[in-house]
């Protein structure tokens, strides 16, 4: 299995009419349960052989005034917290095996420093 983790985000306020480059930093805090399955295609069954939890958590500061290569600069962590195979498997949550998968339960929110949240691009249901 290959699965490459790729987001994207925007220079400009993403509920302004404005393109101009306003991002001045990037939080991220996500935790992830994977599970390494054996899975019987004749009857459908599923056997949890390992449950894995994991997190990654990222704090960058962004001066999109500054020259390609030079804009952005990791803040925090500069070492991402280890993988937890766990001794003992937990059972598949039924939502993981149907959409939304992570990447369609993803949200875009805007959080501006005065004012309140705005959802900019909603999990696709």
């Amino acid at each position: 299995m290959n699965d490459n983790f790729y987001p994207s985000i925007t220079w400009a306020v993403p509920v302004s009419r404005s393109n101009t480059a306003q991002l001045t930093s990037i939080m991220r805090d996500q935790s992830f349960t994977t599970w390494l399955v054996a899975s019987n295609t004749g009857t459908g069954e599923v056997i949890v052989l390992q449950t894995i939890k994991w997190r990654m958590k990222l704090h960058i500061a962004v001066d999109p005034s500054k020259a390609l290569g030079e804009r952005a600069m990791l803040l925090e962590p500069i070492e991402q917290e280890t993988p937890l195979i766990l001794s003992k498997n937990e059972p598949i949550a039924p939502n993981a095996l149907r959409k939304p998968n992570a990447n369609d339960a993803q949200v875009l929110m805007w959080r501006p420093s005065v004012g309140q949240p705005e959802v900019v691009i909603p999990p696709k249901i």
